[in-house]
């Protein structure tokens, strides 16, 4: 088996952005959601218990009856999310099996971020969203022991994000500017390392 180099696996977890505007025509095909959800599967799962399933939505009557119930940047109160045109045209939903367990919170995070990896190879970009209405259980029909726990938007990136060092202060709320350019500071390495003697 070959292994990807450091610097390749580094570029990769670079590009790996968060994206909220897309390209609304270009269909997210059932297969790559599919593939996506295989990553999630092959993660590392705590007690090994599984409990995360997956709903993946393409169809555009129920992406767009998903859509007003998320909840898009808390960082950018005025912006109500991607105009029509710039939506997700896919989403991956995941629930958590209530008779498996009763938390996920290292499942989730695993989870999401393999599907988000393997969605920047395939060219694609999402969006976590863990903000989202209540009503979305019953716009999705889930029976009642599967809970959602986060949405992934996903489809092709309309944005370009930016990632820059954390200025004086440490400010690291992410923001656009004039050419809706998305900038996302980051705290320096050096601020990240404790030292305890």
């Amino acid at each position: 088996m070959t292994l990807p180099e450091y610097s390749a696996l580094e570029e990769l977890i670079r590009q790996t952005r968060t994206c909220r505007r897309f390209h609304e025509n270009t269909p997210v095909p059932t297969a790559v959601l599919e593939d996506l959800v295989e990553l999630a599967r092959l993660g590392g799962s705590a007690r090994n218990l599984q409990p995360l399933k997956y709903l993946l939505v393409k169809d555009p009557e129920r992406t767009d009856r998903i859509f007003p119930l998320l909840l898009w940047a808390g960082y950018l109160p005025e912006w109500p999310g991607p105009p029509a045109g710039e939506r997700p045209n896919a989403y991956i939903v995941c629930l958590l099996d209530t008779r498996l367990a009763r938390a996920a919170d290292c499942d989730l995070g695993i989870a999401s971020q393999n599907i988000l990896l393997g969605a920047t190879v395939r060219g694609l970009a999402g969006c976590r969203i863990a903000s989202f209405s209540p009503h979305l259980r019953t716009v999705l029909r889930l029976p009642d022991h599967l809970e959602p726990l986060l949405v992934l938007a996903l489809g092709r990136p309309r944005e370009e994000v930016r990632l820059e060092d954390a200025g004086p202060g440490g400010e690291i709320r992410y923001w656009r500017d004039a050419h809706q350019v998305h900038h996302v500071p980051k705290r320096p390495r050096d601020e990240l390392i404790v030292s305890i003697d």
